[in-house]
């Protein structure tokens, strides 16, 4: 049986505001990103009809959260803002089906100080959900322009969501300092993409996009320059994964992604063929992971509002 924490008495006023807004607000759940087990079947039973979801990378939490019959999102440990982390866990929460993108929820969690809950946020997933990607795309500290980014950040959503011709695929892009990727790569087959010319490799064209969503098939990586052509495909990258750490579970795809980028200033883009969710790789770390939900009426919006500092 896992020790819990009492909730503070600024920590239960905001449960209980969290819990009031939900239900006025006819929010779907309440979300609390928990740093330390708390007796969350109390913090459930005080929220009377409104749902409340436990999401944190700390396996003490989850399995807290299990023995209390409460609904855990876990977390990966990777290292992320707040912000991210309530981000990756509202997009687990719709893939595990506890809420849906159309929702609305009440988040609680500890911006300062781990034992004690002290923000609260109201969110519309649907508001929120669309501008996630182009936010965080906007942090990359990048050569890169982010309408390149964005256009094949498109490509491999739709490649994890849709896969090809009712299967799953998996598939690798590596976007910048092309000329020092090609160095420390090779060809696996024919590129396809040789001989045309440039205009014709523009990765923000129809027919480009399709070519690159039938070739996510063939084995290796797309090279794709910074002002987004198409420059190879088919590359197999020989890059070290030396000094390299990623979390379990991830394949040899992911480890080539995380190599090009820690040696290169190269943005590196990978698509699980397992599950479908797209990393995007820098500096030979995961930055930012996108889920593989429902994205048809996505749109790319400009903010600027900045998450969190990290915390520990």
């Amino acid at each position: 049986m896992i020790k819990r924490h009492d909730l503070s008495l600024q920590s239960e006023s905001l449960v209980t505001a969290a819990g009031r807004i939900a239900a006025e607000n006819n929010a779907a759940a309440v979300v609390m990103l928990a740093e330390v087990p708390y007796d969350f079947a109390a913090i459930r039973d005080s929220l009377k009809k409104v749902l409340l979801i436990v999401t944190s990378d700390k396996p003490e939490v989850q399995q807290a959260a299990q023995e209390d019959a409460v609904a855990i999102v876990p977390l990966q440990d990777e290292p992320l803002t707040r912000q991210a982390q309530i981000s990756q866990a509202l997009l687990e929460a719709i893939s595990d089906e506890l809420l849906r993108a159309g929702d609305a929820v009440v988040t609680v969690y500890a911006g300062f100080e781990k034992e004690t809950l002290d923000t609260l946020t109201y969110i519309r997933l649907a508001e929120h959900l669309a501008t996630l990607t182009s936010r965080d795309l906007k942090l990359l500290e990048t050569q890169v322009p982010l309408e390149t980014l964005r256009q094949v950040v498109d490509i491999a959503i739709e490649i994890g969501r849709e896969g090809r011709e009712g299967k799953p695929v998996g598939a690798l892009f590596v976007v910048g300092q092309h000329r020092k990727v090609l160095e420390l790569s090779h060809e696996q087959v024919h590129d396809p993409f040789r001989g045309y010319a440039r205009k014709e490799r523009l990765i923000r064209l129809p027919r480009v996009r399709e070519s690159v969503k039938e070739l996510a098939q063939i084995d290796g990586a797309f090279v794709i320059s910074a002002d987004g052509v198409v420059i190879s495909a088919g590359r197999i990258l020989d890059a070290p994964a030396s000094g390299v750490t990623l979390s379990k579970g991830l394949g040899a795809r992911h480890w080539a992604a995380a190599a090009i980028s820690k040696v290169t200033k190269a943005i590196a883009i990978a698509v699980s063929q397992s599950t479908g969710t797209v990393r995007i790789f820098q500096n030979g770390n995961v930055v930012l992971r996108v889920e593989p939900m429902e994205r048809a009426a996505m749109k790319w919006h400009d903010v600027t509002t900045e998450p969190p500092p990290m915390t520990d």
